[in-house]
């Protein structure tokens, strides 16, 4: 083994761990004196809104979080703020508890200068209502006060129009902001306005909607309308610090979850975005001031506050229907490296330039010796029955746990109420990679020794060399397979395509240049991409998922090791 090699490698997996999730990924907060978007002037407004209990059940309470919204907004110098009342509405739909209540959506108006006509409005919505009660044990009922859901929404909006009105004299379009009331019993207050004032509507010609499901963790742009290829343009060329997966927006349309965009996604273009962490701090009295995250509002405003200027003071924007499309494109993110975005060709392009590349590869590889095509087939078909394994014992842990705590087990579904569920998600695929790689060893081991007895010796070292490179070739072809598997279904196959892509051009620059250095740079991108992209499946979709989370983890890790062993290994 290379000792330096070594060393580099578990340095380089630390500093990957550490951007991931978070270090120099994403931006420091602004303080209250600051010229830009401020993160501390949100807090101080969900200081106010998350005072008190405001559900439906708390009409006084309610009245008063709205009562100062429109003092914020008057403040802003809104040129009109109108409220739109709708009586004697029930909610929430499809539970043991139903409310009567009267809902009131408050709309604002800010007008672009010498506009010359009729102007375009982007519209940025937001819920004031709090969670309603909720069960989460036996005999104990809790509320939440919103102080994420949806404070980090309302309080961002306020600030975001600060930073706007700082150039207005720019400005080609208007905003409006709505906050829309009793959202948490089924939409209702969006579905009030946008049923009975569709004409408040007319003039937008884009939607910013901001949610958040946890106090915690980076502001995800989860779901956007569908036609997305101008959204995602503008997107790409405006957001710093930019966290989104078009796959999350398919996965978001398979779970019974919904939002005030759900009522006009169809209609009007837009974003929709969401902190996604943590589950047992959603809808609960835990979602209160106390548990704000600065360093998460922060990443919000790094993302919508240059989105908002480029829209309003582009004047290709103009036109109501200038975002429309018909395409919808293929993105994901890389913590440092940004935004990744394709269109449908493009994509389909490069996945067949890979699927080209590595099947001539595996062929000349075969043909010189390198690997055997019985011995890459056995790989590829162990490696899909592990990953089916380690799928079926990671929803048999959540079962267990669920059965433990006495919270109710949903197979691949929303668990709530596990308060180690975090710890135990991670504790998992520790164990995971750790029995991989111990396993990977053993086999090593067994090898050489058969040989020579001496990795330091030729027959034991290209046997050992040999084992890695049939895993690897294993391992990618089932990546393939699964690859143009996923391509085929839903036009999504990033969690397979990234590790296929980069092990193959690192192979293929290693053959011709002979330099250790791809396998490295190949691990680091791999990782990359697994600790934010497996970071953000295991929040949104919680422990009753994991054997899901554990399944692309152990496929990740399948080719990961054995570029670990082919970069340490000495020549």
């Amino acid at each position: 083994m290379n000792k330096v090699r070594i060393f580099l490698l578990a340095a380089v997996a630390v500093a990957i761990g550490l951007v991931a999730y978070g270090w120099g990924s994403r931006p420091a907060v602004e303080s209250v004196d600051s010229p830009g978007f401020s993160a501390e002037r949100v807090v101080k407004d969900i200081e106010v809104i998350s005072r008190k209990h405001h559900s439906v059940a708390h009409p006084a309470e309610r009245a008063e979080v709205r009562d100062y919204l429109v003092s914020r907004l008057e403040q802003l110098g809104a040129d009109t703020v109108r409220l739109f009342e709708y009586k004697s509405l029930t909610g929430p739909e499809n539970k043991h508890v139903t409310y009567t209540f009267d809902a009131t959506d408050v709309l604002a108006t800010f007008e672009p200068l010498n506009h010359g006509g009729q102007p375009t409005y982007l519209l940025m919505v937001a819920h004031y209502d709090s969670r309603y009660s909720q069960p989460i044990a036996k005999n104990d009922t809790v509320w939440s006060f919103g102080a994420a859901d949806d404070g980090y929404g309302v309080g961002v909006i306020l600030e975001s129009v600060k930073q706007a009105l700082n150039y207005k004299s720019d400005w080609k379009q208007g905003i409006k902001v709505l906050f829309t009331d009793a959202e948490e019993v089924g939409m209702k207050g969006m579905k009030a306005i946008w049923e009975n004032n569709r004409e408040e509507f007319n003039d937008v010609g884009f939607m910013i909607n901001l949610e958040a499901r946890g106090p915690f963790g980076p502001a995800l742009l989860f779901e956007t309308s569908p036609g997305n290829e101008k959204i995602m343009e503008l997107y790409a060329s405006a957001a710093e610090y930019p966290f989104t997966y078009s796959l999350t927006t398919v996965v978001y349309g398979f779970m019974p979850n919904f939002t005030d965009f759900t009522i006009v996604k169809d209609e009007i273009p837009g974003m929709n975005f969401s902190t996604i962490a943590d589950i047992n701090h959603y809808h609960t009295d835990l979602d209160n001031l106390s548990n704000v995250t600065p360093k998460s509002i922060q990443h919000y405003g790094s993302q919508v506050v240059p989105v908002v200027r480029r829209y309003i003071t582009g004047a290709e924007y103009s036109n109501r229907n200038a975002l429309v499309a018909s395409d919808d494109t293929i993105n994901f993110t890389l913590p440092l490296l940004g935004l990744f975005n394709f269109t449908k060709g493009q994509y389909i392009l490069l996945n067949s330039i890979i699927f080209v590349l590595f099947a001539v590869m595996l062929v000349v590889e075969i043909l010189r010796g390198r690997v055997q095509l019985r011995r890459v087939l056995r790989v590829a078909l162990n490696s899909l029955l592990v990953a089916l394994a380690v799928l079926a014992a990671g929803e048999l842990v959540a079962y267990l746990l669920c059965l433990v705590t006495g919270v109710t087990f949903k197979p691949f579904g929303i668990v709530q109420g596990i308060q180690f569920d975090n710890v135990a998600m991670t504790v998992s695929v520790v164990v995971m990679v750790l029995l991989v790689a111990g396993g990977h060893i053993r086999q090593r081991c067994k090898i050489v020794d058969a040989t020579s007895g001496s990795i330091r010796l030729s027959a034991g070292a290209k046997a050992a060399v040999q084992l890695s490179t049939n895993k690897l070739y294993g391992t990618l072809l089932l990546m393939m397979f699964l690859s143009l598997l996923l391509l085929v279904a839903i036009n999504e196959n990033l969690m397979f395509f990234i590790p296929l892509a980069v092990a193959t051009v690192a192979v293929m620059l290693y053959r011709i240049t002979k330099l250790k250095v791809w396998f490295l740079l190949a691990i680091a991108l791999i990782l990359l991409h697994a600790f934010s992209f497996l970071y953000a499946l295991a929040m949104a979709l919680t422990i009753g998922a994991l054997g899901a989370v554990l399944m692309l983890a152990v496929l990740d890790v399948l080719v990961v090791v054995p570029l670990v062993d082919m970069y340490i290994t000495q020549k």
